[in-house]
């Protein structure tokens, strides 16, 4: 593929799109906004790859339950009251889409994806000689009460059905998966396919294996406009500059809705904002990952490290750390794990990050009808690290004039269009 391609983003999606294209003989330029050292959603991240992850935000019941939580500003999932009326218009096409046909359609999707990614991450831990630290070893929805373990044993129940491994375990059980770490919980369902590794060591080795590949990197560089002819984008501007392409990729998470409305393109987004707390020494390390089902708190082993993180918090595009949202997940963590203690995290700086979620809770991926040379990568919300690298090599294929080894029907960035 002899083509000069431009990836927009230079998170975990657009470093993905990079490294796969590049292989295929693409000559390839990231432009990102921030800097080489960024800490941006692909780096503070629970680091999960989740083929149990097969549900979309968007699901019956979210509804009911978000409107419950709006009046706490600690619950896992808030929406800070003000007049906005893609907000209002994203809530409206979120309500529609949480059905359960909404579901049954997207499962097989999400599950396939998922699961070509884990093998994608396979093949680079291979190459990286595990530089990034994938563990897999599973991971554990800790369920503290009755209700909720029954209502994740069904998901388990789907789940095989799906051809995703689940066991359902007791307390006991659980206890015995970890034997150093004492819960609080009812129950358990576990996932034996699912993994973890650590976003920024993942992010440590793909720039520099990209310089290696000859990819090129331009840093600072905030694209905001567009040079087009007819069907076709000739270049994509950054204050004075044009950088001119075979190919553009438009992978720059939740920015990635402002740019392509500048093309007439609707791609509704919202920045989910999600915060995480990274111990360097905690009291005990679990062995696996896991999710604290009722609070949406995940738990990710760092090799001696532990890091917390969760909530959904629709804020606008603010990185503002909520003090309340951080005493939510500290407090979580105190229930499931009765042996820490707020002292824990007395020195710990919280991290932000802002999730690009779509109303449908699907990516955006794939060609636009538009614009002959423009596919979109972007909207991925929580599974951004989960999908990025099928999310990349989808692309790659497209940019070759390949059809797509999944279909990608339901993740057109032409689903919303007038």
């Amino acid at each position: 593929m002899s083509k000069r391609v431009l990836v927009i983003g230079g998170g975990v999606v657009g470093l993905s799109t990079a490294y796969y294209a590049a292989r295929r003989g693409a000559e390839v330029m990231v432009v990102e906004r921030g800097g080489a050292d960024r800490d941006g959603c692909s780096f503070g991240n629970a680091g999960f790859v989740v083929p149990s992850h097969f549900v979309p935000l968007a699901a019956p019941g979210i509804v009911g339950q978000a409107l419950r939580w709006m009046g706490n500003p600690a619950s896992p999932f808030y929406v800070r009251p003000r007049w906005d009326w893609d907000l209002l218009q994203w809530g409206w096409k979120f309500y529609r889409a949480a059905t359960a046909a909404h579901v049954a359609r997207c499962a097989p999707l999400l599950r396939d994806l998922n699961f070509a990614s884990r093998t994608c991450y396979e093949e680079w831990a291979a190459e990286a000689g595990d530089g990034f630290g994938l563990v897999k070893k599973g991971l554990l929805l800790l369920c503290q009460t009755p209700r909720a373990w029954e209502e994740e044993g069904k998901l388990a129940v789907r789940a095989c059905e799906l051809g995703v491994p689940a066991e359902v375990l007791d307390a006991r059980a659980a206890a015995q998966r970890e034997p150093g770490v004492r819960m609080n919980i009812a129950g358990a369902v576990y996932f034996p396919k699912d993994c973890h590794l650590d976003p920024a060591r993942l992010m440590a080795w793909l720039q520099p294996t990209l310089a290696r590949s000859g990819v090129g990197f331009c840093w600072h560089t905030d694209v905001n406009g567009w040079r087009v002819d007819g069907r076709r984008l000739v270049a994509a501007v950054a204050g004075g500059r044009e950088f001119a392409a075979d190919e553009f990729v438009l992978c720059g998470g939740v920015w990635s809705a402002g740019l392509a409305r500048k093309l007439g393109l609707a791609m509704p987004m919202q920045a989910g904002k999600g915060y995480s707390l990274t111990l360097p020494q905690p009291r005990h390390v679990p062995e696996c990952c896991a999710i604290l089902t009722e609070a949406r708190v995940a738990v990710t082993p760092l090799g001696p490290r532990l890091r917390f993180g969760g909530t959904m918090e629709l804020a606008g595009l603010s990185l503002e750390i909520n003090p309340v949202r951080v005493r939510g997940i500290i407090h979580a963590v105190q229930r499931y794990y009765p042996d820490f203690s707020p002292a824990d995290f007395a020195d710990v700086p919280p991290w932000s990050g802002l999730r690009p979620c779509s109303p449908d809770g699907l990516p955006y991926l794939g060609r636009t009808a538009r614009y002959t040379n423009l596919t979109i990568a972007a909207g991925h919300a929580m599974m951004g690290l989960s999908l990025g690298p099928i999310s990349g090599k989808l692309v790659a294929a497209l940019l070759a004039g390949e059809a797509p080894a999944l279909d990608l029907a339901l993740l057109s960035p032409d689903r919303y269009a007038r």
